[in-house]
């Protein structure tokens, strides 16, 4: 989707107008400081309900524990007003469109041979993004596995 299209349909990058905040079924670590927990984030409001539904049945079909374990949640951030890396276009992030999880081990160079993501047990959490009808960027573009975003990349 073009940054005119994205625009069009979800408004401004950065417009805080736009975000809603989602309190999350359990509670996740942040990926760059593992002491540090979250209990909500903030996504686009046009996305919020899908984004509420993701967490929940990844919940249910995997369990806290299960979460855990596999390092499901590590979050990676979601609003992040920049633009793309190495790019002058805006980052999907910028409209909170986007979720990055786990990016120590599926990140932007992260290949199927390298990612954690890329592994069968995490099948059934990527199925549930594209159930909600977001897309991971490591099965559409084999790279940056960490990335979860709102419409086809």
């Amino acid at each position: 989707m073009k940054t005119s299209d994205i625009i069009l349909k979800y408004g401004e990058p950065g417009d805080s107008q736009n975000f809603q905040t989602v309190f999350l079924p359990y509670p996740m670590r942040i990926a760059w400081d593992l002491k540090t927990t979250v209990s909500k984030i903030t996504c686009h409001k046009l996305v919020a309900d899908q984004v509420n539904d993701i967490f929940n049945e990844i919940l249910q079909v995997y369990g806290l524990d299960k979460i855990q374990k596999l390092g499901i949640d590590l979050f990676g951030g979601c609003f992040n007003f920049r633009k793309m890396r190495g790019g002058s276009d805006w980052s999907v992030h910028s409209w909170a469109l986007a979720i990055d999880l786990d990016p120590a081990r599926n990140g932007l160079k992260a290949t199927a041979k390298t990612a954690q993501f890329a592994k069968t047990e995490y099948k059934p959490m990527i199925d549930i993004f594209y159930k909600h009808g977001w897309y991971s960027l490591g099965k559409e573009k084999n790279f940056d596995w960490m990335h979860f975003q709102a419409f086809k990349p």
